[in-house]
């Protein structure tokens, strides 16, 4: 009995010892979080998604404090994020515009060279029958990868291609990230000249595949009073610096493919009753 109450008694000494030590070293060991970082996690959205280029909101705050990351990297949180993290870190508040996805494809006129019947995904797509089964080798595949990666519900496939819905768009990127035809570009928010085609192609061969496609035929460019739009590599091409947004491209058009209207109420915004 005695053995057995002098090897508790061991034991309870030697596990007050070890608690001692180890609550010795967790203090002396312990990480310092900077007080700021929870602060700056807070003036983030949450959401995540990786547009800033890091894993996810703590770790963008924690590189802002530690000097490997700018404010205003955060395009989900936009100016509102990037005011209140200037606040944080005491410095002068930086101006963010705000940039949306806008897919350049009006993909439902494309012809398809046959029946896919493949996983449903545009790079699985792109395996099969040379680039995919678009007969447009730069169209949207209209498969949905990039609806699959958004966290915010802002892009949809319409009528067989990508329609992104500006306002609920935080410009994250991932779905330009995600797409195989690299059709999906940022652009400002208040864009009001949009050209929806990414075809490379001559006119005659456009002409075969979609009955929208640019064609190249410099109308726009010679109208322009501003020098703001060219054809390059067989696309018509916005110079948005030089853009005053007059229309007179969009007027003579004979495709009607370039837009004259603010993203929100024009081809990217997804109807309500189509979502």
């Amino acid at each position: 009995m005695v053995k057995i109450l002098y090897a508790v008694a061991v034991l309870a000494v030697m596990g007050g010892v070890f608690g001692a030590v180890l609550a010795i070293a967790s203090k002396v060991f312990a990480v310092k979080t900077d007080e700021r970082l929870p602060k700056l996690t807070d003036a983030l959205p949450g959401a995540n998604c990786g547009g800033c280029g890091f894993a996810g909101c703590q770790a963008y705050a924690q590189a802002v404090i530690d000097g490997r990351a700018k404010i205003g990297l955060c395009a989900a949180g936009g100016a509102a994020s990037a005011k209140k993290m200037s606040e944080i870190m005491g410095v002068e508040a930086v101006e963010v515009e705000k940039k949306v996805a806008m897919v350049k494809c009006r993909g439902q006129n494309h012809l398809q060279k046959g029946i896919y019947e493949g996983i449903s995904d545009c790079r699985s797509a792109m395996f099969v029958g040379g680039d995919g089964p678009s007969a447009c080798p730069n169209g949207c595949l209209g498969f949905g990868t990039c609806t699959q990666v958004c966290k915010f519900d802002a892009i949809h496939v319409v009528n067989g291609a990508a329609r992104v819905d500006a306002d609920k768009c935080t410009g994250c990127m991932q779905c330009v990230e995600t797409c195989p035809r690299k059709v999906i570009i940022p652009v400002t928010y208040n864009t009001d000249i949009v050209v929806a085609c990414s075809n490379q192609e001559r006119g005659a061969n456009t002409r075969k595949v979609c009955d929208i496609g640019c064609v190249g035929c410099h109308l726009c460019e010679k109208i322009c009073e501003y020098d703001a739009i060219h054809v390059v590599n067989n696309l018509a091409t916005v110079d948005y610096s030089k853009c005053v947004s007059c229309g007179s491209c969009a007027a003579v058009c004979p495709r009607h493919l370039i837009s004259d209207s603010n993203l929100r109420t024009d081809m990217d915004v997804v109807p309500a009753m189509q979502r």
